[in-house]
């Protein structure tokens, strides 16, 4: 009892510093888990980012080898590598630096754009695989790039439409929409 005397403070400090030590230590496992949870989704933006990109790639290799000359489906090629490449290294980027407030909303915007470029390439796919599409009907001329393809915009659908989503719900959580 002395010690505490001696010290200047009564008995109920060990309790008030048991307390407020249990606080510290709360606030920073709540901070370890935001900065966990952030790690996480810029893990699944960049992968989605690549993935993308690879989306793009993969038209374009086709284009130059086997669609130039086809009109229209060509073109859409090109224009889809150049709509992966723009969105792709958007994502990569730090939008939310250079932009400050209106970053997130672009990131979200961007994700949202990736995932549909992805899903309608993989749609017209399959369309084009099964039925003439802008008078083309797809003769399996490469599979292993039909597969890439497949793989690369399934996991950009996954990924970004994830991001997407996780974004717009902790926006309507805190009420910003």
């Amino acid at each position: 009892m002395q010690s505490f005397e001696k010290h200047g403070a009564g008995p109920a400090e060990p309790a008030e510093r048991r307390s407020s030590m249990a606080e510290l230590r709360l606030l920073h496992a709540v901070e370890r888990q935001a900065r966990l949870s952030r790690s996480l989704w810029l893990v699944v933006r960049s992968v989605g980012a690549l993935s993308l990109l690879a989306v793009g790639a993969v038209h374009l290799q086709q284009y130059f080898s086997l669609y130039s000359a086809i009109p229209t489906i060509g073109t859409l090629f090109v224009l889809n590598f150049v709509g992966a490449t723009v969105i792709g290294l958007g994502l990569l980027a730090p939008v939310e630096r250079l932009l400050g407030r209106a970053g997130n909303p672009v990131i979200s915007l961007l994700a949202l754009a990736g995932a549909g470029q992805a899903a309608t390439a993989f749609a017209f796919l399959l369309v084009s695989e099964r039925t003439p599409l802008f008078g083309f009907m797809e003769p399996g001329y490469d599979p292993p790039a039909i597969m890439a393809s497949r793989a690369a915009e399934l996991v950009t659908v996954v990924l970004l439409g994830s991001l997407f989503v996780a974004r717009f719900a902790r926006r309507l959580r805190r009420g910003h929409w």
